[in-house]
């Protein structure tokens, strides 16, 4: 097997916004995409937590890269799932709000016209699983199946009791208000489970790795851990004691949980024998709910549903033994990225539509230099907010608010607003976002409405 290099794909035609379609030239990688939910920025020991123990994180932080600069494409969940899974701006194709629960809805959903990552990664002979928490349609059309994978087991909607997961047998049609009781499914069929959940996701990763050790394979494991509700067994509020309050420590404890549950699938890569030539990436779907779990987002500004720092950059780690050396990487990074790079890599056929994802590998590999984007793009309900970041600029324009310039370089707490005396800077990154939203469409769906019980809080 050759290793150690990268080589150029002849022939690969895969759309990828850097323009590279660099392949690793020996055996394919197996891929492990881990998403968490609502994770504060500061809240894992490779982000400088001392108050929450994230053992097996960190160690593959240590094994890894760690990208000082990792964002996701959206401050709240949905819209950033559907970024991920296809590797282009969601407001592209209108996924821009989160989808109630409407099992009877064929709209509020991830579109069929578009290409999820596990459709390209199965055409190109990868075995592909999910195990967790979906939340791109309640329609059977957009179930995890009919998306392209092989195996599913977890929750369709935004969220869960991480207890009482058999008050429902069947799938209530609009059940919007029972979002959180709905079962679980195994495959295309409901399933009781007795485990505490994220207990339960750690066991069946760590299963499908183990079940496919022959196979190459594609696993997406989406924690919903640790979003909101606060549930948690007593073994894992005994690792935060220390923590005063009821809320932060049991939000401290459903990580330890989540940890643990990662530690258990890379166990199970580990003993498959394929460590090292596993790829492995690791973030949340945006920044932690300070007033919902009293998640910590410092240095950063703001949190999740806004397009400060603190709601769109996130904890943030890639891991490839057999190619990356470990260390850190400070250029801007993007979830989008993740599609165009597992493609590349997996020698996956050319999607139909561009990618706005690079990959990344050749400059985390130091193969290539420069940032893997000119400038990237947040927009939140049809353009109330925005914001775009290039080189160390980062323009925000919260909602009926001014935009407001800051120079991350200097500012990652964006505290000082220089938008008066950069005037021409501002000028030209309006007209930069006003080109890019030019190319976008309006929100097919909105987000449930205020007032119902799952509308309350954005997911």
């Amino acid at each position: 097997m050759i290793r150690g290099h990268l080589i150029r794909a002849v022939g690969a035609a895969i759309g990828i916004a850097s323009g590279s379609a660099l392949a690793w030239a020996g055996e394919r990688p197996n891929i492990l995409v881990i998403l968490a939910d609502d994770l504060g920025y500061a809240d894992v020991g490779f982000q400088g937590s001392k108050e929450i123990p994230t053992p097996r994180l960190d160690r593959l932080s240590k094994a890894g890269i760690r990208c000082t600069d990792g964002y996701v494409s959206h401050p709240f969940c949905s819209p950033t799932r559907a970024g991920l899974m296809t590797g282009r701006y969601q407001q592209r194709f209108g996924h821009e709000n989160n989808p109630a629960w409407l099992p009877q809805d064929t709209v509020a959903g991830l579109p069929l016209g578009e290409t999820a990552l596990p459709q390209a990664l199965k055409k190109a002979g990868y075995a592909t699983g999910m195990v967790g928490k979906w939340h791109l349609g309640a329609h059977p059309q957009f179930h995890p199946c009919a998306r392209g994978f092989d195996e599913y087991f977890g929750l369709r909607g935004g969220g869960h009791d991480y207890f009482d997961l058999n008050m429902f047998k069947t799938d209530p049609v609009g059940a919007e208000k029972i979002e959180y009781k709905i079962p679980l499914h195994r495959n295309r069929e409901p399933v009781e489970e007795a485990e505490y959940l994220t207990d339960a996701f750690g066991r069946e990763a760590a299963a499908f790795v183990s079940r496919h050790s022959g196979d190459t394979w594609f696993l997406y494991l989406a924690f919903n851990a640790p979003h909101s509700p606060l549930q948690v067994p007593p073994k894992y509020l005994e690792r935060v004691k220390g923590i005063a309050s009821e809320k932060r420590r049991t939000y401290a404890a459903m990580i330890c949980a989540m940890d643990d549950a990662i530690g258990r699938t890379l166990d199970a890569v580990s003993e498959s024998g394929k460590e090292k030539d596993t790829l492995v990436f690791f973030f949340s779907d945006n920044g932690g709910p300070v007033a919902v779990t009293e998640a910590d987002n410092s240095p950063l500004k703001g949190g999740k549903g806004q397009v400060y720092e603190g709601g769109i950059r996130v904890p943030f780690l890639v891991s490839w033994p057999a190619v990356l050396k470990p260390g850190e990487y400070s250029q801007p990074v993007s979830s989008l990225d993740v599609f165009a790079t597992c493609a590349a890599l997996a020698g996956a056929p050319a999607p139909d539509k561009p990618l706005d994802g690079a990959n990344i590998i050749p400059f985390l590999s130091g193969e290539r230099s420069g940032p893997p984007h000119g400038r990237l793009f947040w927009r939140t309900g049809g353009g109330a907010t925005y914001a775009v970041r290039e080189g160390n600029w980062k323009l925000a324009c919260p909602k009926d608010g001014q935009p407001e310039l800051y120079d991350l370089g200097t500012d990652i707490g964006e505290q000082k607003n220089v938008a008066q005396s950069q005037p021409e800077k501002v000028a030209a990154m309006l007209k930069a976002y006003a080109a890019w939203n030019s190319e976008l469409i309006q929100p097919l769906f909105q987000s449930p409405k205020a007032g119902k019980k799952q509308g309350k809080k954005r997911r």
